[in-house]
C-alpha cells in the first residue's frame, strides 16, 4: 500500500507499549509536541510516483488500493448518552501544497543585429528567484563555464569559475513573469547555456526533471550533451580541486576519455522557444484527533475521528485482537460508505464537515477488540501513516486494565530471566566458537598466498551470518549496555562484567543514508540553520543517517582543504550551530556522519624555503608531518602509503605523533559535537590500516570511505568484467579490517553504462551476482548514484539524465547500504524515493539481504530480494510469476517497477 508518513504527537510512544503509562499520563493531561511529515505528488495516473509504501502493514495485509471508494459519506452514528473517554490523542499532520510554476525560455535575434541574440528566462510565480547559470564552450560542451564579462547582466554574482547567479527582475506592467535578459554575441564559441533556478527565500533548487535546463545554440542536443561530442566518463574524486584543474588532469588520469572539441563553432545560432513546468511545494499543517469512548449502555467502544483535512478522506482500517497487532476485519455491521478490501481491511469514506472545514466519522467496535489500526488516504496517490507504521490506537477496558498490565509485566520479566539464564549465553558461545573455527581454518592455510574468489566469498558469507546472529542476540537480550561474559568462556570467575560497545563502524545493517548537502551549500554561510529546517522531513522520509559537510576551517569554502582542524567555524556555520543541528538530528532519531578529511591539510605559513608546510592552530605540525614523496611540499616524513593529492600537503600517517593527534581529534569530535561516525574523504591517499587505527580509537557507529578509482575500459567502451576495480575497493576495506564500508563506485559506473547504452545484461556478473562491491561484500558496500562531486552544479560524473529513478529503484531494493543525494531528495523525485524507502523499511531489506537475479538481458534487469520484493528496471517486459507467492505492484515509474509478496 502506498503511504505518506507523518509523525504523530506520540511517535514511538511508550504509552502504546505500556497501558499503565497511558492512564498515568492521561491523568497528568500530558501534551506531546509534534514532529513533522511530508507529502506526495504524481502526474502519471497509472502509477503513484509520489505516494508511499506503508511500513506498518503485515505481509497478509491488503495493499493494492487502486479500487477506491466513491460512494456516500459515512454518517456518524449517534453517541450514547453515558460514555467514558478511554483514549484521546491529537496528531499533527503536514501536507504539501503543490503549485505549478511555468518557466519560459526564449532565444531571439536582436532587431537590427546579425550576430547578437537575447536570451530571456522567465518565471511566473511570485517570489525572489535566482538564475544560476553558465555557458558551455565548444572545446568542452558538457562542462559549465563562466561567460564573458560583457555577457553578464548587472547585479549578477560570479560563482567561482563555472557559474553566475543573476536575480530575476520583478515583472513589468503587463508582464506576468519575472525575467532575466542575457545578451549573447553570436561570434563567441558558445554552444549552449545551462541553468537551474533557485528560490532565494527557501534556498531550494529547481531543475528540469532532475537535470540542468539547457538552451542549445549551435545545433547541440537538448539532453545535456553536445551533438558533435560524446559524453566523457570523469570519475576523478577530489571535490576540492577547481573545475579548471580537473579539466587539465582528466586526460592524464584516464586515456580513454575522448577530446570533445566541437569543430562546428561557425554554425549559426538557432532561435529557441520552450516552456517548462516545475513544481513548487509548500507545507500545510493539519490535525487529527482520535477519541475512544466506552459506551456504558452497550458492550461497545465508540471510536471518533475529527480532523481539519479538507477534501475527501478515506479511512483504511482494521482491528487487532492480540499483541501481534495483525490486521483483522471486525464482524459487521460496518459504517455507511464502507468497502471490504481483500478480506483483511476496510475502507470508509469519512463525512465532510460543513463549509469544507474537515472530516469526521465514528463507529462502534466490540469490547474484545484490543486496538484499532488505520491509515488515511487523501487522494489516489497520497497516503498518511504514523512515521512509516500504521496508526495504532489501543482500546483498553478500564475495569481490567491494571490486572492485565501486572500479568503482562510479570510474564515479560519471567521470559527475560529464562532467556538470560539459558539460551543467550550458550548460543553466544556457539557463535563465538564458530567464528574461532573460521579463523583457525584461515590460519592453518597461511602458506597459501591467495585464496580463490569463491573461497573468499564463502568465508565472508559465513562470518557475516555469525556476526548478524550475534548482533541480533545483543539487541534482543537486554536493553542494558552491560552484558555478563558467559561462564564457559571466562578463565577467571572474578572478572567483572564488561561493557559491550557496538562500534564496528558498519551500523546495524538497516541504515539509509542521506547526503545532507551539495556543492553550493556553503554559499549562504547558514547551511546548518537551513538544514535544521529540513530535519523533520528527512526523518519522515525514513533516513536513519545523514552525512554533513566538512566542519573545519578551510582554504576552499566547500571544506575539503582544511587548515586548523579544531576551528569548526566554517562556511556552513559556527561550531555552536553545528552542535545544534547534530542535536536536532539526534532528537529526530537520525545519526550524523562527519566528513573527515584526513589525507591532506593546508599549512598556515611557509618554511625557510618559502614552501607552505608549517601548520598552525592546536595541531602545529611541521615538515615531518608531510610525506617525503610529494614533490610540491618538501615533506620530511616517510613515503606516502597511497596516492598523492597534489593540491595540498599530504599527511604522513606513519608518524606516531600524527596518528595520536588525529585519534584525539576524532574522539574530540565525537564527544564535543556528537558525531556518530565518519565519511572519510580521499582514502586512496593513505593505507587502510591507519583507518582501522582511527576507527578503533573513535568507535564510530558507522563509517564509509571514499575510495575512488577508474573503471576498466577498452577502446573507450566499459569492460563487462570489473572484478579488478571492485577488488581494489575490497582490498582497502580488508586493510581496515572491515571496520569501515566504502562507496560502491563500481556499481555507479556500471549503472552509467547500463542506462546510457541500454545494456542491462551488465548488472549480472559471470557468477550471477551483482557486479559491484555489493555483489562481493554487501554489508560494506554503500551504494549511491550521485554526490556533491558527480552531480550538483559540478556535474563531473553526472548520472544519466532522466534515469535517476531507475538507479534508486536498484540501490533502494538491493543489499548494501543505500545513499541518497541531497539534490534528489529535494526534487520532483522525492515522492518516488519516499515510496521506495518506505518499502525497504517495511520489508526489512538490509545490507545483508539475499538477492536472486531472475533476468539480465539487453533491455531489462530483474531480481528478487529476500523473497519479499521483486523489481525490474529497463524498458523491457518482466512480471514475477505468481505461485506460492502472490505479487502485487508496490511502486512503479519510468522504466522501473517493484512488487511485494503476499
Amino acid at each position: 500500500m502506498s503511504i505518506v508518513r507523518c509523525k504523530p504527537l506520540i511517535h514511538q510512544s511508550p504509552l502504546l507499549r505500556d497501558p499503565s503509562l497511558f492512564f498515568r499520563e492521561q491523568r497528568k493531561r500530558a501534551k506531546f509536541l509534534p514532529p513533522p511529515f511530508v507529502r506526495c505528488c504524481s502526474k502519471n495516473p497509472s502509477f503513484s510516483t509520489s505516494s508511499w509504501i506503508n511500513l506498518g502493514l503485515k505481509p497478509d495485509s491488503g495493499r493494492n488500493l487502486r479500487p477506491i471508494v466513491e460512494a456516500k459519506v459515512a454518517q456518524s452514528p449517534p453517541l450514547a448518552e453515558e460514555t467514558d473517554v478511554i483514549f484521546s490523542e491529537k496528531f499533527t499532520i503536514e501536507r504539501i501544497k503543490k503549485t505549478d510554476v511555468k518557466v519560459s525560455v526564449r532565444l531571439d535575434r536582436l532587431a537590427g543585429y546579425e550576430s547578437r541574440w537575447m536570451l530571456v528566462v522567465g518565471c511566473d510565480l511570485i517570489g525572489k528567484w535566482i538564475l544560476h547559470w553558465g555557458v558551455a564552450y565548444s572545446d568542452n560542451p558538457i562542462e559549465w563555464g563562466q561567460p564573458p564579462v560583457e555577457m553578464i547582466p548587472p547585479g549578477s554574482v560570479p560563482i567561482k569559475d563555472y557559474a553566475i547567479e543573476t536575480p530575476l527582475n520583478a515583472p513589468l506592467d503587463g508582464q506576468p513573469a519575472r525575467e532575466v535578459h542575457i545578451e549573447i554575441d553570436g561570434d563567441l564559441p558558445i554552444v549552449a547555456i545551462n541553468f537551474v533556478l533557485k528560490e532565494e527565500e527557501t534556498g531550494r533548487w529547481f531543475h528540469n526533471k532532475g537535470r540542468d535546463f539547457r538552451v542549445p545554440l549551435r545545433g547541440s542536443s537538448q539532453d545535456g550533451i553536445a551533438s558533435s561530442g560524446k559524453q566523457s566518463l570523469n570519475i576523478w574524486p577530489g571535490a576540492f580541486i577547481s573545475s579548471m584543474l580537473r579539466r587539465n588532469e582528466e586526460s592524464a588520469l584516464d586515456p580513454t576519455i575522448e577530446d570533445n572539441t566541437d569543430t562546428s563553432t561557425k554554425k549559426p545560432i538557432v532561435a529557441f522557444n520552450e516552456d517548462y513546468t516545475i513544481v513548487k511545494e509548500e507545507p500545510i499543517q493539519n490535525s487529527m484527533t482520535v477519541t475512544v469512548r466506552s459506551d456504558k449502555n452497550s458492550d461497545k467502544n465508540i471510536v471518533e475521528f475529527d480532523m481539519d483535512i479538507p477534501g475527501h478522506v478515506v479511512l483504511h482500517w482494521g482491528v487487532y485482537l492480540d499483541e501481534s497487532k495483525n490486521w483483522h476485519v471486525p464482524p459487521p455491521p460496518y459504517p455507511p460508505a464502507t468497502k471490504l478490501l481483500r478480506k483483511n481491511a476496510l475502507q470508509t469514506l469519512l463525512e465532510q464537515k460543513s463549509l469544507g472545514l474537515g472530516n469526521k466519522g465514528s463507529f462502534a467496535l466490540n469490547k474484545e477488540v484490543k486496538g484499532l489500526v488505520f491509515v488515511l488516504k487523501l487522494d489516489e496517490y497520497t497516503w498518511v501513516n504514523n512515521m512509516g507504521r500504521d496508526f495504532c490506537v489501543p482500546i483498553i477496558n478500564l475495569t481490567s486494565s491494571n490486572e492485565a498490565q501486572v500479568e503482562e509485566k510479570q510474564d515479560a520479566v519471567s521470559s527475560m530471566d529464562k532467556s538470560a539464564d539459558t539460551g543467550v549465553s550458550v548460543y553466544t558461545k556457539n557463535i563465538i566458537d564458530g567464528i574461532r573455527n573460521i579463523v583457525d581454518d584461515i590460519s592453518s592455510q597461511k602458506e597459501k598466498d591467495h585464496k580463490t574468489g569463491e573461497e573468499q566469498d564463502n568465508i565472508l558469507v559465513e562470518i557475516e551470518k555469525l556476526v548478524a546472529e550475534a548482533y541480533k542476540i545483543f539487541r534482543s537480550s537486554t536493553v542494558s549496555s552491560v552484558v555478563e561474559m558467559p561462564e564457559e568462556l571466562s578463565d577467571d570467575t572474578s572478572v567483572p562484567p564488561r561493557q559491550v560497545v557496538v562500534s564496528s563502524g558498519t551500523g546495524n545493517g538497516h541504515e539509509i543514508l542521506c547526503q545532507g548537502f551539495n556543492w553550493e551549500s556553503n554559499k549562504s554561510g547558514r547551511w546548518y540553520h537551513e538544514l535544521g529546517e529540513k530535519v523533520k522531513l528527512l526523518s519522515e522520509l525514513g533516513f536513519s543517517i545523514v552525512w554533513l559537510p566538512p566542519p573545519t576551517e578551510s582554504v576552499s569554502p566547500e571544506g575539503y582543504m582544511p587548515t586548523d582542524l579544531y576551528n569548526l567555524n566554517s562556511r556552513y556555520g559556527s561550531m555552536e550551530e553545528l552542535k545544534e543541528i547534530v542535536n536536532k538530528f539526534h532528537e529526530a532519531g537520525i545519526k550524523v556522519l562527519g566528513d573527515a578529511v584526513l589525507n591532506h591539510r593546508c599549512a598556515s605559513s611557509r618554511n625557510e624555503n618559502g614552501i607552505w608546510n608549517i601548520f598552525g592552530g592546536r595541531l602545529n605540525w611541521d615538515e615531518r608531518a608531510v610525506v617525503a614523496d610529494d614533490p610540491h611540499f618538501q615533506g620530511r616524513g616517510n613515503k606516502s602509503s597511497g596516492d598523492n593529492f597534489h593540491a595540498a600537503p599530504n599527511i604522513d600517517h606513519s608518524q606516531e605523533f600524527v596518528r595520536s593527534d588525529l585519534k584525539e581529534w576524532l574522539r574530540w569530535l565525537r564527544n564535543e559535537i556528537g558525531y556518530d561516525g565518519w565519511r572519510l574523504d580521499f582514502v586512496r591517499g593513505f593505507w587502510g590500516g591507519y583507518v582501522k587505527d582511527y576507527l578503533e580509537a573513535s568507535k564510530p557507529f558507522f563509517a564509509v570511505g571514499e575510495y575512488w578509482d577508474s573503471l576498466s575500459y577498452t577502446y573507450g567502451e566499459m569492460d563487462y568484467n570489473q572484478n579488478a576495480h571492485r577488488q581494489r575497493i575490497i582490498d582497502w576495506i580488508n586493510a581496515t579490517n572491515g571496520t569501515a564500508g566504502a562507496f560502491d563506485v563500481t556499481t555507479k559506473g556500471i549503472l552509467h553504462s547500463v542506462l546510457e547504452r541500454c545494456e542491462y545484461w551488465r548488472l549480472s556478473d559471470e557468477k550471477g551476482k551483482p557486479p559491484g562491491v555489493v555483489g562481493w561484500w554487501p554489508s560494506r558496500a554503500v551504494t549511491f548514484i550521485e554526490n556533491h562531486d558527480t552531480g550538483s552544479t559540478q556535474g563531473h560524473w553526472r548520472f544519466p539524465g532522466g534515469k535517476e529513478m531507475q538507479g534508486y529503484a536498484y540501490i533502494l531494493t538491493h543489499p548494501g547500504t543505500p545513499a541518497v543525494f541531497f539534490d534528489h531528495v529535494f526534487s520532483n523525485y522525492q515522492q518516488e524515493i519516499r515510496r521506495l524507502i518506505s518499502l525497504r523499511l517495511q520489508k526489512k531489506i538490509n545490507c545483508r539481504s539475499t538477492i536472486k537475479i531472475t533476468k539480465a538481458e539487453r533491455d531489462v534487469y530483474a531480481a528478487e530480494i529476500d523473497g519479499k520484493i521483486a523489481m525490474k528496471i529497463g524498458p523491457g517486459f518482466y512480471e514475477p510469476e505468481n505461485g506460492p507467492k502472490n505479487w502485487s505492484v508496490a511502486a512503479e515509474g519510468n522504466d522501473y517497477k517493484v512488487w511485494e509478496a503476499s
